[in-house]
């Protein structure tokens, strides 16, 4: 496939583009989106308002209006169309908080290494994606529901028909993160009890988005570790969600032929992440570019094939792997069952 020409005015995109991110990241962070909610305002009046240098604020705001994040006219500065809903907080669609995710500083510091990571073929950080309770996880817990709030959806219209004829539906939430996937289930169905398997310092993030979500009294926590931590069981259903890109296929394979003994023989086990297809890598950049941060986060991570996926279902012991996309997101949801 031929791909776009190169230029000058590309490739010095490319160079400059942290300084955009940087410039979002801060806006966020001082709250300079909320500020402007309540209308237009100058430099002088953002800067009092936010406690900040006037000199400062003006060439934040400046700067933001350059990239399209603002809108200057006659020294006053407003919100552009689309930003309210996205970047004010408080918003449903709110966005803003996901910079500490996908810009996250322990991201960025292992990118620096790329170069490193990439003569050894993984990390070279002391602390990493691998680091038992790893600070990282926490921001990830904390600020990601926005993205994983759909994709949780997904997954509860993937099991409902299953379901619902269940009197009772346990399940194990394995990496849980934010908890969304499972606690989505338990808003779904009454029935459902939910275990949360993570480390102790990002379950405490669980149990505030479980009280959010009205299912506190239905969840149970399994810190540690998922390779060693007791899986108790059986569950109806295994989740285990944005975690297998850390591994190679073979230890991401060990992982789930440990969880097959814990669930039911009529049980469901849902996987969600990126995946490779066959597409050319410049009409599906997304799941390459997560690779490189796996490459420079985790020893042998990166984002796995619907092939690979299917190996490691079937030599886990599950079968019937049936795969659901998420609209506007480039994840898959894949679920399976034991095999008979």
């Amino acid at each position: 496939m031929k791909g776009v020409a190169i230029s000058r005015e590309s490739l010095f995109g490319m160079m400059q583009a942290y300084k955009v991110t940087s410039l979002l990241k801060t806006a966020v962070s001082m709250g300079v989106f909320d500020h402007l909610a309540a209308g237009p305002a100058s430099a002088d009046t953002v800067a009092r308002g936010l406690g900040c240098a006037p000199r400062g604020m003006r060439i934040l705001l400046n700067a933001l209006a350059a990239v399209g994040l603002a809108e200057e006219r006659d020294g006053h500065y407003a919100l552009p169309p689309g930003a309210e809903p996205l970047l004010v907080s408080g918003s449903p669609a709110y966005l803003g908080d996901m910079v500490k995710v996908m810009s996250s500083d322990w991201e960025w510091d292992a990118l620096k290494r790329l170069d490193d990571a990439v003569r050894r073929g993984g990390t070279v950080m002391e602390v990493h994606a691998e680091t038992p309770g790893y600070e990282y996880w926490e921001d990830f817990a904390a600020y990601a529901v926005a993205v994983a709030r759909p994709t949780a959806d997904v997954v509860a219209d993937a099991l409902k028909s299953w379901a619902s004829g269940r009197d009772t539906m346990d399940v194990l939430d394995v990496a849980c993160g934010h908890g969304l996937y499972g606690l989505t289930l338990a808003q779904r169905n009454p029935q459902a009890q939910v275990w949360a398997l993570d480390w102790p310092n990002v379950l405490t993030q669980v149990d505030r988005h479980a009280d959010q979500a009205g299912v506190a009294d239905r969840v149970h926590h399994v810190p540690g570790d998922m390779f060693e931590v007791p899986l108790g069981g059986p569950y109806d259903v295994i989740l285990v969600t944005n975690v297998l890109h850390h591994f190679s296929e073979e230890k991401a394979g060990e992982l789930l032929a440990r969880l097959a003994p814990a669930l039911r023989p009529d049980g469901k086990i849902v996987l969600v992440g990126f995946t490779l297809g066959d597409e050319n890598p410049a009409d599906d950049p997304a799941p390459h570019l997560f690779s490189i941060l796996m490459l420079a986060w985790t020893f042998e991570g990166e984002v796995h094939s619907i092939e690979a996926y299917d190996r490691m279902l079937t030599r886990a012991g599950f079968t019937g792997g049936r795969r659901h996309d998420v609209p506007g997101l480039a994840f898959r949801v894949l679920v399976a069952s034991r095999s008979e």
